[in-house]
């Protein structure tokens, strides 16, 4: 459920791509903006969609895109925190949503109608330089997500999707991330997720409470994992410096 909130009170959203704007450039989209809150597995596009509105997480608010297969599953790809956004980043008009973008973790968020971002970026070159850079990034995420999934034991990617969860929200050590939904990020049965974690667990890694995961090594869980998240943040740094959560760090 979306539950829309007036305005955005004068202050920057807690959303990093957002407060990476000048701020020329943020008060021509800023009158435009509009806060919501949503609720976790809320529907922001279904494929086929027109894509009318861009979608802004803000603190401990996740997305993530997912695509359908032919067996009926949905694989998700790439998760999008409070770092970027969703939907007609670098459209010149209204498109069709490709995959299906749901809401992960519940949370504010801030919405720009596409045309408002289009004429703003039109006007400046500097925030339409933002956000081309931006969805480089994103290209990056899905590119680094496709080798990934191809060459990386499920273990490896288990810690992965756990560790980028954990750096994209404001939600400390604790992920809400449960078995079933971690098993739709690998792509895999629940029963296997539920083994990689038991190994987990038995190693002092994390636990589990219901509905979330506590990290209780993080330095360990990144050494179990594949270094994709650090490749993704290395270029992240190289094209949008400083818009990349940092743990611990109110960006």
């Amino acid at each position: 459920m979306l539950t829309r909130r007036n305005g955005t009170a004068g202050v920057r959203p807690f959303n990093n791509l957002l407060r990476r704007l000048n701020d020329a450039d943020f008060a021509l989209i800023a009158p435009h903006l509009v806060a919501a809150d949503s609720d976790p597995n809320d529907l922001l596009y279904s494929p086929g969609d027109n894509v009318e509105t861009v979608h802004f997480p803000c603190g401990p608010s996740l997305v993530s895109y997912m695509v359908a297969n032919e067996d009926g599953r949905d694989v998700e790809t790439i998760l999008i925190g409070r770092e970027g956004a969703v939907g007609g980043i670098v459209s010149q008009g209204n498109l069709p949503a490709y995959t299906r973008i749901i809401v992960k973790f519940a949370g504010p968020f801030v919405r720009l109608p596409v045309n408002k971002l289009d004429a703003a970026k039109a006007k400046s070159r500097s925030l339409n330089n933002v956000f081309a850079r931006y969805a480089d990034c994103m290209l990056a995420q899905i590119f680094q997500s496709t080798a990934c999934n191809a060459i990386h034991s499920i273990e490896q990617r288990t810690a992965k999707w756990i560790i980028s969860a954990m750096e994209r929200t404001d939600h400390g050590d604790t992920v809400p991330l449960t078995h079933e939904q971690l098993a739709t990020l690998l792509g895999v049965g629940r029963s296997y997720t539920s083994r990689v974690i038991q190994t987990f667990k038995a190693e002092g890694t994390l636990e589990t409470r219901r509905g979330s995961i506590v990290i209780r090594n993080a330095e360990g869980l990144r050494n179990r994992s594949c270094r994709c998240n650090e490749a993704v943040k290395g270029h992240f740094e190289e094209v949008l410096r400083g818009i990349y959560p940092e743990p611990g760090k109110d960006n």
